[in-house]
This record gives C-alpha cells, sequence and structure tokens, in this order.
C-alpha cells in the first residue's frame, strides 16, 4: 500500500468505510484531530468525501492535554485554523490530566486517553453525532499488537484496534487503519497540509514510544514485512474473534438462566462445550453482571472453568473479587453478585397458615420462585395418587389446623415413607442435592401439630396419608417458576 497518492487515499477510505459500513449519507460525525500529519491526513479526507462523493456533516474536536503548554497551545491554533478553513464547526476542551492522574492513581497516557475519550463521547452527543472517526493507522496497529502480545492476551487483543465498535451509542471508526504513515506524512508534505510533530513521541519513557522506536525495529531484522505481518494477523485474528464472539453469544442464549441478578448454568451442557468456548462463555457471562471489579482476567476464568469441569468436590465456592461470587452445586453453577447473596437470604424467613374454613387457595412464594395452590375434595372419585413430588394429598382427618407453608428451622426433622424414625430436613436435602443456596428458599408444609408433611418438589411424610375410608382431602400443588427446585 506504500507510494499511494492523494486520490488513492480517497479512494482507499471510500472502499474501506464501504466494506465495513461506517457511515451513510447525511449522518454527522466528529473527527478527532490531534494536529498530526495522520490526524490532519484525515480531516482533509473526510472533508473532500464529503463534498465530493457523500454528504456528511463533519466536526473537527480537539483535545488540549496541557502536558506541553506552548507546543499544546500552538497544536490547538493550527487545528482550530484548519477546521476554519475547511468550513468545518470545531470543538476543543482543555483537560487537565496532572490532576485527572492524582485522582485516579492512572498513568499518563491512559489518564489522557479517558479524559480524550470522554470529550469526543460528549460532543458526539452534543451534536447527535453518528461516529466518531479516529485516525489510528496500520503502523500504530502493529504497535497495539505487539503491546497486547507482551501483556499476554488472547485473541481478542491480537485482534488489535476494529474498524469500527460500538461505544456509548455511537461508533469509532478508523478509516485508515490499513494506511502506512510513511504515506500519510507524504501526502501531507505533497499536498501542503500543515501538521505538528508531538515531542513526547521521542520519549521511551512511554511504553508504546519504545514498542515503535526500539521494538519493531529490532523484530524487523527477522521479517522486512513486519508491520504488513502484524496487521494481517490482526485482521485474521479479529474474524475469528468475532466468530468466537458469536458462537459464545449463542450458547449462552441457549444454556444460561437469568433469574433476579443470578445466571445459571448445568455443569453437564458446559462441559459438551470446547475449551474455547467455555472460557468465552465465562466471560461473557462475568461481563454481563453488575459488579465494581474487573472480573475477566485469565486466572479468575480459568479458575471457574477447572472448577466447573471437575468430578470432585461436586459443591465450591469462588470469590472473583469485589461484589461477585461464583459457586457450583452438584450440575449448576450460579454467577452473582454479594449484595444480590446477601440480601436474598435476608428476605428468605416467610410464614403462611391456611385455616381450616378455606376450601381453596393459592399463595405465591417469590423467595422460593414458585406457588403453592390447594383445594378441599369431598368426593372420592377425585382422590388419586399424586402425580410426583410436586403434587400432595393429605387426609383431613388426621390433620390438625392451620397448616403452615414456612421455611426451614435449625433442628427440623420429618418422617419418611417407608423409614421408621424421623430425618434432619437438612439431611434429606443433602441426599437429594439440593443446593444450598436454595435450601433456605425451599417451603416446607406443617400442620398446626407441628409436624412436616411435605416439602414441595422433593419429599412427602407418610403423616395424613389418604386411606380407603377417607372423606376429605386436602389436594396441594407446587408450581415452580421456570423449572423445579429439586437436586440431580
Amino acid at each position: 500500500m506504500e507510494g499511494r497518492s492523494w486520490h488513492g487515499i480517497i479512494e482507499h477510505v471510500l472502499n474501506t468505510s464501504a466494506e465495513h459500513m461506517m457511515w451513510a449519507p447525511g449522518d454527522s460525525i466528529v473527527v478527532a484531530v490531534s494536529g498530526g500529519p495522520d490526524s490532519v491526513a484525515l480531516l482533509h479526507a473526510m472533508e473532500e468525501i464529503s463534498r465530493l462523493h457523500m454528504p456528511l456533516r463533519l466536526i473537527c474536536a480537539h483535545v488540549h492535554h496541557g502536558f506541553r503548554p506552548e507546543e499544546s497551545d500552538r497544536e490547538a491554533d493550527l487545528v482550530r485554523d484548519l477546521a476554519g478553513k475547511l468550513n468545518i464547526p470545531f470543538e476543543m476542551a482543555r483537560v487537565d490530566v496532572p490532576r485527572y492522574m492524582e485522582d485516579t492513581g492512572k498513568g499518563p497516557q491512559e489518564a489522557a486517553r479517558e479524559l480524550r475519550y470522554r470529550f469526543l463521547h460528549e460532543t458526539a452527543a452534543r451534536h447527535g453525532a453518528h461516529s466518531i472517526a479516529l485516525a489510528h493507522h496500520a503502523d500504530d496497529q502493529a504497535e497495539t499488537v505487539i503491546l497486547h502480545l507482551l501483556r499476554g492476551s488472547g485473541p481478542g487483543g491480537l485482534s488489535g484496534m476494529r474498524f469500527v465498535r460500538h461505544e456509548k451509542k455511537v461508533q469509532l471508526i478508523r478509516p485508515l487503519l490499513r494506511m502506512y504513515k510513511t504515506d500519510l506524512i507524504r501526502v501531507c508534505e505533497e499536498k501542503g497540509f500543515t501538521y505538528a510533530i508531538d515531542s513526547t513521541n521521542e520519549q521511551r519513557k512511554y511504553k508504546r514510544n519504545a514498542i515503535r522506536l526500539d521494538v519493531l525495529p529490532f523484530l524487523g531484522q527477522y521479517n522486512e514485512q513486519l508491520v504488513p505481518s502484524l496487521n494481517r494477523m490482526a485482521e485474521i485474528m479479529s474474524a475469528e474473534d468475532e466468530h468466537m464472539d458469536t458462537e459464545a453469544h449463542r450458547t449462552y442464549q441457549a444454556l444460561v438462566h437469568n433469574e433476579g441478578g443470578r445466571s445459571e448454568i448445568k455443569v453437564s451442557a458446559f462441559r459438551e462445550l470446547t475449551v474455547a468456548l467455555q472460557r468465552r462463555l465465562i466471560k461473557l457471562i462475568l461481563n454481563y453482571l453488575p459488579s465494581d471489579s474487573e472480573n475477566v482476567d485469565f486466572h479468575k476464568i480459568e479458575a471457574v472453568r477447572r472448577g466447573m469441569i471437575q468430578n470432585h468436590p461436586t459443591t465450591w465456592s469462588l470469590d472473583l473479587g469485589g461484589t461477585t461470587v461464583a459457586i457450583r452445586e452438584y450440575d449448576t453453577a450460579s454467577f452473582f453478585t454479594r449484595e444480590r447473596k446477601q440480601g436474598s437470604t435476608a428476605s428468605a424467613v416467610y410464614h403462611h397458615e391456611i385455616h381450616g374454613s378455606q376450601d381453596s387457595g393459592f399463595i405465591r412464594l417469590p423467595e422460593a420462585r414458585g406457588a403453592i395452590s390447594w383445594k378441599r375434595l369431598a368426593d372420592s372419585s377425585e382422590f388419586r395418587i399424586p402425580m410426583g413430588p410436586n403434587e400432595a394429598m393429605l387426609d383431613e382427618g388426621f390433620l390438625t389446623f392451620p397448616l403452615i407453608i414456612r421455611t426451614r428451622a435449625p433442628g427440623d426433622t420429618m418422617q419418611l415413607m417407608g423409614l421408621n424414625g424421623s430425618k434432619k430436613v437438612k439431611d434429606i436435602f443433602i441426599d437429594d442435592k439440593i443446593p444450598p443456596s436454595l435450601r433456605p428458599f425451599i417451603p416446607l408444609v406443617c400442620d398446626g401439630s407441628g409436624a412436616v408433611l411435605w416439602i414441595p418438589g422433593i419429599r412427602r411424610s407418610p403423616h395424613a396419608a389418604v386411606q380407603a375410608n377417607t372423606s376429605s382431602v386436602i389436594y396441594m400443588s407446587w408450581q415452580p417458576e421456570g423449572g423445579t427446585v429439586t437436586g440431580d
């Protein structure tokens, strides 16, 4: 791509924008212009395209970082004058990077970037812009790939910068991402476009500068086409990363159940996925959770993944930092924030009564994710054997009213059919592999004497069983929301 003429660059930008659907006629676009040759060339190219090829509304945006006061003032004046000559609206912000560094603890480049993008987004919102055009080029892309490689990034990082990325309701677009800086400088010189040179670009204390000045030239000894090769790799990785993201989202929709701020997935289904998709899915689940910390580093994702594929132990809990928790309970893995867990435990205690004067009724139990209905049956033709653990038939003659629907209390025991004596409800939950996080919510149906008659969805006591001479039955039904509370 070297040796491009100005006409060739315009043609290239038009082709790139069409390929990646960067804009449409009439779009408003904020063009970020630092004053360097790349951004100056971009503004000129966008202005010519909007004037001769496609109507666009451009806004020139410049950030005065305040690092080099006199030099920054000259850059601001240069960009302001350029926007004026091209008859493009000009927006500028002065930001205090040193103070922001002090307030946030961030380094100079990261702090400057955050403040710059904040201003660009504010400008886009103020003008109702569809996109923010950035002047990153192929040499920047090569630096980015090396920088991410040194950090140990996965495919997402090795994809480098995207041609188009959606962020805060606008598109970030990079029309020059396949262009090389030498071409941009040459056309600026040939066309007489005035630009500035940032003196900090030669300071090796900034990692990106060191990569450009030292690392890339050193590696270039072993590959004369290093920068094109890195850009080619970024495009290949970008396409494959996008494919894997699509697969991860499809898998998320198919396998992950969300309710009340909690994301759940069956471990048996998770194990069927490839390792790459397992990692992507965990990352996606964690990204969707509200959290006050970064949960998506490789070590956390791998800890969760290994915990989900292991055979023993079948229950564990991982604190992922901040407020995020991952737990596995038998065949179910759950992800949620700690606030939800604390709030749910606090609201788990409930107590409802069914009195003998009531012939039917319905009690919703949001804490248990379900509801219990009941009715009195006096016709023996309606008596039948319950269809499963979600139904119970109780001989009214052996009941003490009121019947009570409540949460488990310490020391609760229950008689079991076919078993002499009683068993602790806690042990019943363990034997039936009921996840510990669900146990505080599961209802117990008791009668006025305190006997536990039925654990909906799980077990029935022989107490008040229907006999041949039963004349009146209380029929009860458990209706779970979105599934049962039973174990695996």
